[in-house]
């Protein structure tokens, strides 16, 4: 079969201008707190010569010590950092994650340290500050969920909003205000979302209406975003890994229409969270949401962000009409990320979600996370970029908000987008995904044109991104290459299998 693609600007449609943060990502709540999260790969485990194994049952993950560990708080004021995160450009910075929603705000300094009875961790008002300093820093908008564990329901009825008030009046006297709020991570998965035991779907919906009646009564501005639900696409289907289930396949979950049927008050934004199934940390205890590493280049596995995201569109279309649909979490694996998550064969998915997500509808993608776990951008402690930050740093650098689609002929292991110029010049960026580890693929552009091509030089596993076959070096004292791209005449550009590229024209 012939693996030619022919650019034709005249012929390709404008489809929709989607949101210059579509690039955002999240910053775990005990990150900032410190405490548990992740257990972090051996190289072994992430070159893929050395198997992962978990002893014991899952009862609770967040305790369990082949899969988690002690992480020190996250050092925000650290100037690589802050200048690795503003090199993305303009981005939306969630706090939120399975701890969120059981830290208590001791802004007062009154718990030394220990958790009051019904939570689980203490976040400082230095450590908020922190956060709120990072957000200034980097030009970031902040989405945040706040407690809901036993501790918020002292009395064991409705929520108390003692907690919210403290989050929302410190950042708005600090001066960088809440930009939006989801009200608890992942309430879908109420035996594992850290709220109070026996809580309901019925109590969900009284609580969201506490929370969100609150808000719009004394932070009008702040967008109301929910319901942040993992796994409804796989509602009702057998094949849970193509339909991206993720960490729900595992365990009893409640749909979007229970959450949300009996709710009084609208959201502004829809949002979900897309993983790619499970990790080899959690492989053991939900083997049926894993993908091998050797199907982590397949046309089945890349399409499973897609899915998601039409299944997902429908149930905006129901309850948010007209509103735009945000990934609040995404990631190769739940679970922390697989083995490969931090090297370049994870390159594939990232950018082929975000051109197919556009492709469906206008959001944002929150990348899970920023600099913590494996499936972090940057590593964690050292900052160091990860292929994938690299890959979305050539986005958000090439690639504009406008998305444009046309007929091209059907090719099994290729994907390819097209989209305005970052720098609002004419012209267009060809985003192709060549996920054939045999075939070449050709894209004929009719005129001169810059090529970013980028490789595992490979080693699907390479930690080490090459660009045009060079690999991408930081810099001295933590900067940033410049990412050039190579000049080419008009003519077939050449894709070599396993690789993806950005051609400008």
């Amino acid at each position: 079969m012939e693996r030619n693609i022919v650019l034709r600007p005249e012929k390709l449609k404008w489809l929709r201008s989607v949101d210059e943060r579509l690039v955002s990502y999240n910053i775990e709540m005990t990150e900032i707190t410190g405490g548990t999260f992740w257990k972090s790969y051996t190289p072994g485990q992430i070159a893929g010569t050395e198997e992962f194994k978990v002893s014991g049952e899952l009862s609770d993950f967040t305790a369990m010590a082949d899969l988690m560990q002690y992480y020190p708080p996250i050092d925000l004021g650290n100037e690589t950092l802050r200048e690795r995160a503003r090199a993305l450009g303009p981005a939306w910075i969630r706090v939120s994650g399975s701890w969120a929603t059981k830290t208590y705000y001791d802004f007062e300094g009154t718990t030394g340290g220990r958790p009051p009875k019904g939570y689980a961790s203490v976040l400082t008002r230095s450590q908020w500050i922190g956060v709120l300093d990072f957000v200034r820093a980097v030009g970031g908008k902040l989405l945040v969920s706040v407690s809901n564990c036993e501790g918020d329901h002292p009395d064991g009825g409705a929520l108390d909003l003692r907690q919210t008030e403290k989050l929302f009046n410190l950042s708005h006297e600090y001066g960088v205000d809440i930009d939006a709020a989801e009200f608890m991570n992942e309430p879908n998965m109420l035996s594992f979302s850290g709220a109070p035991a026996g809580y309901t779907e019925a109590d969900y919906a009284r609580d969201q209406d506490i929370f969100n009646g609150w808000v719009k009564k004394h932070y009008p501005d702040c967008l109301l975003v929910g319901p942040c639900s993992l796994g409804e696409g796989a509602m009702g289907k057998t094949d849970i890994k193509s339909s991206g289930a993720g960490i729900g396949a595992g365990m009893r979950i409640s749909t979007t229409d229970g959450l949300l049927k009996d709710t009084r008050i609208p959201l502004d934004v829809f949002s979900y969270h897309y993983y790619n199934g499970v990790s080899e940390r959690l492989a053991p205890v939900m083997p049926g949401a894993h993908w091998d590493a050797n199907e982590a280049h397949t046309d089945e596995y890349l399409a499973v962000a897609r899915n998601n995201a039409v299944a997902y569109a429908k149930l905006r279309d129901k309850y948010v009409p007209g509103g735009q649909m945000w990934v609040t979490e995404s990631g190769d694996a739940g679970g922390g990320g697989d083995t490969w998550a931090s090297t370049y064969l994870d390159v594939f998915r990232t950018l082929n979600e975000l051109g197919s997500f556009s492709e469906v509808t206008d959001g944002i993608i929150f990348h899970n996370t920023l600099a913590s776990s494996d499936y972090g951008f940057l590593s964690h402690g050292s900052f160091e970029p990860r292929p994938n930050y690299y890959a979305v740093l050539l986005w958000n650098r090439l690639v504009g908000r406008n998305v444009y689609v046309g007929e091209l002929p059907e090719i099994k292991n290729a994907h390819v987008y097209f989209r305005s110029r970052s720098d609002n010049n004419p012209g267009l960026v060809c985003v192709a995904v060549n996920n054939s580890m045999r075939e070449k693929l050709s894209v004929t552009v009719p005129c001169e044109a810059e090529v970013f091509s980028l490789s595992g030089n490979g080693d699907l596993r390479s930690r080490v991104l090459y660009l045009n076959g060079v690999p991408i070096d930081p810099g001295p004292e933590g900067g940033l290459p410049e990412l050039r791209g190579k000049k080419v005449k008009a003519g077939a550009v050449e894709i070599a299998p396993g690789t993806c590229v950005f051609i400008r024209i």
